[in-house]
């Protein structure tokens, strides 16, 4: 058992460099791509497979937030991928950050997670902050000297994310913040923090975004939350007590936060499927060699019709996902009208499908899959969570049917 479970490690080591040849051309995340994208594809893939895969169950285990090595994945540009390069970011599309999200995700899925939410936040700042907070916080978070976490949900407001209570009280040139936030990823750990509070009235439009910084008196934290998966970043409660935090840190005009966090969400949903994508397409690569290498009745696993069809239906789910993905991408780089629906159906279908994969994928590999020796049941415990953050999937099929029925 322990030089089957060795080899398995070692395969796992190989599959997850994912190398050109080696990918059966029906699955290859390649296709369909210009040469440029190609290349930053190859870029990310290489580092997922030297930098994040070695390490990713330590750091799952060890509940290590890899701050070196996401510094070394911003200094290939992937700490501000769709924001504008004078501020530090590489300025790609919606369609790029999806490709190398994918990528990434699939050396370790939980802390390109994180990087996908730090992404948005610095494109938040980026898009809606004035001029001087645009210079003052986003070279230093594209480079990932500094890292950022984005505060929306509270203890006691999660899908219905417009009832959130934490207020900002203005006064003269200041804002006063009191209130919570809860399952905040970094929180803690990371610098920056993007929060959604009420400044005015009830319901949407009486909320306002502000930019806080770690260190600002009455800003604390909560203990540190025991996960399932996503263990490479930490997640506590973000706690304000009298914050008082300037004015011009608002990003857009009172009364706009809801709209700047939703449309910060929209990208958001793209980033996350991403990662259900890389961490599918791993498992799906694992589940393959699983059943060429284990033997069971005289001959291997893979001469049984029954894994050749699941296999098969893995890889097909797989393929669906990653084109509806890419195509909500490339609608919300448009503009399009449909871009929030597609990006909401994106979410849905690819996270749910992306998990039945992983899931499939450790059971083909029976006992083994269990252990925590072998990579997939990782994948299947970090992609387990997409189903319900930036949006629950109950919450993406209330948004789809809304924009029918209006329609």
């Amino acid at each position: 058992a322990m030089a089957w479970r060795g080899a398995s490690r070692a395969v796992a080591r190989r599959l997850l460099r994912l190398p050109r040849r080696g990918i059966a051309s029906c699955i290859d995340p390649s296709v369909g791509l210009t040469e440029e994208q190609k290349e930053f594809q190859k870029v990310a893939l290489d580092f997922a497979a030297k930098e994040m895969a070695p390490h990713m169950a330590e750091w799952d285990e060890k509940e290590i937030f890899p701050v070196e090595t996401m510094r070394k994945a911003a200094q290939l540009g992937f700490g501000g991928i769709y924001v504008k390069p004078d501020v530090g970011g590489s300025g790609l599309t919606r369609l790029d950050t999806s490709i190398i999200f994918e990528a990434l995700s699939t050396g370790c899925t939980s802390t390109t997670a994180y990087m996908s939410i730090h992404n948005m936040c610095v494109w938040m700042i980026d898009t809606f902050g004035s001029e001087d907070l645009r210079q003052k916080f986003c070279p230093s978070l594209c480079s990932m000297e500094k890292f950022a976490s984005y505060c929306l949900t509270e203890p006691g407001s999660g899908s219905d994310a417009a009832s959130l209570l934490t207020s900002a009280q203005r006064k003269g040139d200041t804002y006063v913040l009191n209130g919570s936030k809860a399952f905040i990823s970094g929180g803690g750990d990371t610098d920056v923090y993007v929060v959604m509070c009420r400044t005015g009235g009830p319901g949407p439009k009486g909320i306002s975004c502000l930019v806080l910084e770690k260190g600002t008196p009455g800003l604390s934290f909560g203990k540190k939350e025991k996960k399932v998966g996503w263990n490479s970043q930490p997640t506590r409660a973000v706690i304000f007590e009298d914050c008082v935090v300037p004015v011009g840190n608002r990003l857009g005009d009172e009364g706009q936060g809801f709209n700047i966090a939703m449309k910060g969400l929209n990208g958001g949903r793209i980033n996350i499927a991403s990662c259900s994508l890389g961490a599918a397409h791993a498992s799906v690569l694992l589940a393959r060699e699983h059943l060429t290498v284990r033997k069971q009745f005289g001959e291997p696993l893979a001469n049984n019709q029954y894994l050749q069809f699941r296999l098969a239906e893995m890889a097909t789910r797989l393929v669906a996902a990653r084109l509806m993905v890419r195509n909500a991408a490339q609608a919300l780089q448009e503009g399009r009208e449909d871009a929030a629906a597609l990006c909401s159906m994106a979410k849905l279908f690819a996270t749910d499908e992306c998990f039945t994969i992983c899931n499939q994928a450790l059971q083909m590999h029976g006992g083994y899959g269990y252990l925590k020796d072998y990579a997939v049941q990782q994948f299947v415990r970090d992609v387990r969570v997409h189903q319900i953050l930036e949006g629950t999937n109950e919450v993406m099929r209330m948004m789809v049917a809304r924009n029918l029925l209006q329609g």
